[in-house]
């Protein structure tokens, strides 16, 4: 769920799932989603009514009241529009088998997040696309038919060129039966590696515990994200990297951290097996210390000795954007510097690259923070334009 600030995201993923995302204090105070916001969702459909009245996240129908039958369970992820959030929606988007776009209807298209979160789609890849037009309670008709005309003229060329347009209120829960419909039949459950070792990019962790339980009671660390391929089971060991840092004699090394997984709840239910699609939290042995605050966010989890390689600097293919999105002002990005700062994100991990070397398509990285990827994996790029981390390309990890 992407999009400018406050154009009805949160409120979006409530009315489709019954959950409210923004739950960290701050949130609420600001009224915008700083972390990533998670929300699991049945969708349903009645066997009675015509399309798309029949779909609906309700166990009995809206219209005939009648019983309705489970079609499949998906996963929400709420990511922060406002500008200074980038990375924070990169890490969302990059752990997500398709995007809705959210618009409001009552301010021109586009903003610049709208601008900035569609071409990091674009980038990071994602092509099962739905582009919601929220709040059309708040305009007249003929209002909203200029502001589809403006979207329309905002997406053609990019990744949403073809993706429908479906005019919603979330807050008063109108049309989320058509969006039920076209998630349905434009972003399917995709078709996961079973047979392949279990890799998990984890995009939370956290400390379950409340202060003052005492030590007997104290209940293992938790992470939480997605399995890309693999399946996990209580009781698997795993390992997680790059693990924790370890400096001693004036050097700084990371190691992988081995941990038993404890639990495993998927869709709020307690399961013995998890398998991709979804977000899961998985309870663990390791001292949870080591994972409150988020501090395991960006790490990849697996089965120990099946994980990517540890990078601390790589080489990187570049492809970069004629111009800075995200701006009022849109400038043109000039080429990449040698120790230019560079923040960069793969797969859910946010790390800082100084550039050591660079020519016109190649540039050779030293990371603040090491991160755990394969060779080739995509890597959104970012620069520091004013106080603010603007997107400005997508790389390749090289050998």
């Amino acid at each position: 769920m992407v999009g400018h600030v406050d154009h009805g995201k949160t409120t979006l993923v409530s009315a489709l799932s019954g959950v409210w995302t923004d739950t960290h204090s701050e949130e609420m105070k600001r009224g915008i989603s700083i972390r990533l916001g998670y929300a699991d969702a049945t969708f349903r459909k009645c066997p009675h009514c015509p399309e798309p009245e029949c779909y609906t996240v309700s166990e009995n129908c809206e219209g005939c009241k009648e019983p309705s039958e489970e079609i499949r369970t998906v996963s929400f992820v709420d990511a922060p529009g406002h500008e200074t959030l980038m990375a924070t929606m990169l890490s969302g988007a990059a752990i997500m088998d398709g995007a809705i776009l959210v618009i409001a209807a009552n301010e021109e298209c586009p903003q610049p997040q709208t601008k900035e979160h569609l071409m990091a789609l674009n980038i990071i890849g994602i092509t099962n696309l739905i582009i919601v037009q929220n709040k059309i309670d708040l305009v007249s008709r003929e209002q909203l038919i200029e502001h589809y005309h403006q979207i329309r003229d905002f997406v053609r060329g990019t990744v949403a060129e073809n993706a429908p347009i479906i005019p919603v209120s979330a807050q008063q829960n109108i049309n989320i039966d058509s969006l039920i419909q076209a998630m349905e039949e434009l972003i399917p459950t995709p078709v996961h590696k079973l047979d392949r070792p279990p890799h998990m990019l984890i995009a939370r962790s956290f400390d379950i515990n409340r202060p003052g339980t005492p030590i007997k009671d104290i209940t293992g660390g938790v992470i939480g994200g997605t399995l890309t391929e693999g399946s996990l089971h209580t009781g698997d060991e795993i390992e997680v990297r790059p693990g924790i840092k370890v400096e001693s004699e004036g050097t700084t090394r990371w190691e992988p951290i081995i941990t038993k997984i404890s639990r495993i709840v998927a869709g709020k239910e307690n399961v013995e097996e998890a398998t991709p699609g979804g977000l899961l939290a998985v309870g663990t042995t390791l001292d949870p210390s080591l994972t409150k605050s988020d501090s395991l966010t960006g790490q990849v989890a697996g089965s120990p000795g099946t994980l990517p390689p540890t990078h601390d600097s790589f080489a990187l293919g570049l492809h970069l954007l004629e111009r800075v999105v995200g701006i009022t002002d849109e400038e043109e990005i000039g080429p990449i510097k040698t120790s230019e700062p560079l923040m960069l994100n793969v797969g859910t991990a946010t790390t800082v690259g100084v550039v050591t070397s660079a020519r016109k398509d190649i540039a050779e990285v030293k990371l603040k923070r090491p991160v755990c990827a394969d060779i080739g994996s995509t890597v959104a790029i970012s620069r520091r334009i004013g106080s603010r981390w603007r997107l400005i390309g997508v790389g390749v990890i090289k050998d």
